[in-house]
């Protein structure tokens, strides 16, 4: 008992020293904050120390953050949304993605052409809008590894013919380019199954293309579509064959006098929009 008792009475006195010793300072104040920081600081850092049982498997920073911080310094990165809008110095080629960018908008640069690798290991795309670029070459696997991608904007942009496009979009604007019906194959949108709005507004086309059975809105005004037929949008072997998705047909400022083609029209809702005399 006694031994315990002065093991007890030693140990208080060697934690007590520090203290005895800062109090006997005129500048105890100072050297106790230093003595705490100290003591603090030697804490943490033996804590943080990986142990024999535990090893060090952090990786090292290489200097570029593994999530594309290279473009997040020249565009702004939220979630999985990246946004590069008139960037400064102009951007003129596709910049590379985060892994697991789902929407990117680069609207307003000087992108002047999508090559293959430029989306290849981004699957995970739903959206891209690339309006108002000078984009004037696309080449046809481009978009081809984007199985989610939903929604394409290549508006304001220097087209003159689209490459494959995938299968699963909702919406495609290719306003304001200068498509024309050879640059569109008749079949560019064939298997497009699940294509609500298209926009084609203010090209060089000749021709309405095959509209899939789903789009409800059609924009194909200011173009150079002369005539239209009873395939068009109907069909000459089902005359009671009916479309009534296709809610909104623009063909306004085309040469097309749409009046000549009444027949072309029997299975729609409504009436194209567009020239009737």
């Amino acid at each position: 008992m006694a031994s315990s008792m002065r093991a007890l009475l030693l140990t208080c006195m060697l934690l007590a020293s520090p203290w005895l010793a800062t109090a006997a300072s005129p500048r105890s104040d100072t050297q106790l904050s230093n003595f705490f920081a100290s003591y603090f600081k030697s804490t943490r850092a033996r804590r943080e120390l990986p142990t024999a049982d535990q090893p060090d498997d952090k990786p090292v920073s290489t200097g570029e953050d593994d999530s594309g911080l290279p473009t997040c310094l020249l565009c702004v990165c939220l979630t999985r949304s990246v946004y590069c809008e008139e960037v400064s110095p102009d951007m003129t080629a596709v910049p590379t993605l985060p892994k697991k960018t789902a929407y990117l908008y680069a609207r307003f640069n000087k992108i002047k052409k999508i090559n293959t690798g430029d989306f290849a290991d981004i699957v995970t795309l739903k959206r891209i809008d690339l309006t108002g670029n000078l984009i004037s070459e696309i080449e046809d696997g481009a978009f081809a590894k984007l199985p989610l991608l939903e929604e394409l904007s290549l508006a304001e942009n220097r087209l003159v013919r689209l490459p494959a496009l995938p299968a699963k979009l909702m919406s495609f604007n290719a306003n304001n380019n200068f498509l024309k019906t050879k640059g569109v194959k008749a079949t560019a949108f064939k298997k497009l199954t699940n294509l609500v709005n298209l926009y084609l507004a203010n090209n060089e086309m000749e021709a309405v293309p095959q509209i899939p059975e789903k789009v409800r809105t059609l924009h194909l005004q200011n173009n150079n579509i002369t005539d239209v037929n009873i395939d068009t949008f109907c069909r000459s072997n089902d005359t009671y064959y009916l479309r009534p998705s296709l809610s909104e047909v623009r063909l306004d400022g085309n040469p097309v006098v749409l009046s000549k083609y009444p027949d072309s029209f029997t299975c729609l809702q409504v009436l194209p929009i567009g020239r009737y005399r």
